[in-house]
């Protein structure tokens, strides 16, 4: 027998090679197909039969519709604004509970209902239910805004509450004070009906969420850990429903928040002996400085998209995609790679990505002719959630990696957990629930808020939280929220009120349905 030799045994041994990859490659291509025609994860509740309630209708009519309506403007019209944690106006606050007693005058007498302020400004009701072995949940809302000013090019007055072309514009109007007026009118028209609850509830607003809640929601969930209370979810503010919003996307999307990044605000400062300008060194405080905030620029965190919340995100919105984007969402354990580096191209997507970095503050220097003996920097982190914030910290460390530049860790918290999103999780199910009902042809997702919220003080009290109102936001509308000609629409308003209405009702169930099949887990 003739040994063909070497170049034979590698051409023999390349062909196994492509043989195998083109196996592997056609294994993976059948399973990721297989997996894009089948994966549908909104199909077992929607289809269940759920525990019959005899919900009552909320049935609004024109003389309460106006009366809604003018009840929210005049909530607008309040400046309940907190500038800082000094700064806030606590006369606008009092007035602001003088309104909610005029307008919910039957939420205030009710036998059911028990009210206490906290911390001054804060309100806490508790809405006795019938079943006392049901566990409660909490409604959570704020009644603070930030600061607005008409020069920054407002079309109106931003304290006006003025009416333009179906919307109310204002200040508050979409953060927060839609959830504050819309939770308490839902409940006021609950009790007028002679609704008696069989789960009890709270409904928490706290008056300085803008200004992180120490104050408000702190102290409310101090008077709730005296009482001895755990809550079975526990529902704030943050995403909302998305229309046009999302690329590619067919329809709109609500989205429930089920965690939150983590923050962490660090200053960063050089020290050096001041000199002459006249005779400079070869490195100053503020070169040193800005070479270390460069460093941080130029090397962003590591990508990270797929490894936290973001993940079921786009996996429950994969049926609403077309193809090819249907196939990559249904299959991102292939795909996350991919997706991540596609994302990290915009600052708006690339905040799912990963944790971002923000140079927020620079301050060096008092006369032109000195050079500087101090120059301090901060630097802002959002921590995405498959990270903590020692992790951040010790990356900052290293990639300023000069050891004249001494970091400070300002304040910061570790990202939120990730509440549950499963059949099982009676909060996000309810949720989900009641926003299908009210608009049938919405998808609803998980989601993950970059930015904070009171909720976040409440994790010793439950171990599911949510974050959402069914505020509709269109392109563009996101630039609104903190920003320049906030508003709603009266029909929008109108459609938080029903849902309030509805989710109250749809939370005296005592237990979810069982799932109608199990074939899109994933």
């Amino acid at each position: 027998m003739t040994d063909r030799g070497p170049k034979f045994r590698v051409c023999k041994f390349l062909k196994i090679i492509i043989c195998s990859l083109l196996i592997i490659t056609l294994v993976l291509f059948t399973i990721a197909s297989v997996r894009t025609l089948s994966l549908d994860v909104n199909v077992g509740l929607q289809l269940a039969q759920w525990e019959k309630t005899n919900n009552l209708a909320p049935d609004i009519n024109q003389r309460q519709r106006e009366e809604l309506l003018a009840n929210f403007k005049e909530a607008i019209r309040i400046p309940t604004v907190s500038s800082t944690q000094t700064e806030f106006n606590t006369t606008a606050l009092l007035e602001f509970h003088k309104l909610l007693r005029k307008a919910f005058p039957t939420v205030f007498s009710s036998s059911l209902v028990h009210h206490d302020l906290v911390a001054d400004y804060s309100h806490l009701f508790w809405v006795r239910g019938s079943q006392p072995a049901l566990l409660p949940y909490m409604l959570l809302a704020h009644i603070d805004v930030v600061p607005a000013s008409e020069s920054d090019g407002w079309e109106a007055p931003p304290f006006s509450a003025k009416e333009m072309d179906g919307f109310i514009y204002g200040r508050g109007t979409i953060d927060d004070k839609q959830s504050v007026m819309g939770i308490l009118q839902a409940l006021e028209y609950l009790l007028l009906k002679g609704y008696a609850p069989r789960r009890g509830f709270y409904i928490g607003l706290g008056h300085d969420e803008e200004i992180s809640g120490f104050k408000g929601a702190m102290n409310i969930v101090r008077v709730l850990k005296q009482r001895g209370v755990q809550l079975a979810f526990v529902l704030d503010e943050g995403l909302a429903v998305l229309d046009g919003v999302i690329s590619g996307l067919e329809g709109p999307a609500a989205l429930i928040g089920i965690s939150e990044k983590g923050q962490a605000t660090v200053k960063l400062s050089v020290s050096m002996v001041p000199s002459h300008s006249s005779m400079p060194p070869s490195e100053s405080s503020i070169g040193i400085l800005a070479a270390a905030v460069k460093r941080l620029e130029e090397n962003p965190m590591p990508r990270l998209f797929g490894h936290g919340p973001e993940r079921g995100t786009f996996e429950h919105l994969a049926h609403k995609f077309k193809l090819p984007m249907k196939f990559i969402m249904s299959n991102l354990w292939l795909f996350s790679p991919l997706l991540g580096r596609v994302m990290e191209r915009r600052p708006d997507t690339n905040a799912f990505v990963r944790t971002t970095t923000a140079v927020t503050m620079f301050n060096a220097g008092v006369k032109v002719n000195i050079i500087p003996s101090l120059a301090e920097s901060y630097v802002n982190l959002r921590i995405h959630s498959a990270q903590s914030l020692q992790e951040v910290l010790d990356l900052v460390q290293s990639t300023v990696g000069d050891q004249r530049v001494k970091m400070e860790l300002v304040d910061g918290f570790d990202p939120l957990p990730v509440s549950s999103y499963d059949d099982k999780a009676f909060g996000f199910q309810i949720i989900k629930k009641t926003v299908l009902d009210l608009f049938p042809g919405v998808t609803v997702a998980p989601g993950i808020c970059i930015g904070n919220t009171d909720s976040r003080h409440f994790k010793e009290l439950t171990n599911d939280t949510y974050r959402f109102a069914p505020t509709w936001f269109k392109p563009g509308d996101a630039q609104r929220f903190h920003g320049i000609n906030e508003r709603i629409s009266k029909k929008n308003y109108e459609e938080l009120v029903v849902f309030y209405f509805n989710l109250i009702q749809n939370c005296d169930i005592q237990k979810l349905p069982d799932p109608h099949n199990s074939v899109h887990e994933l």
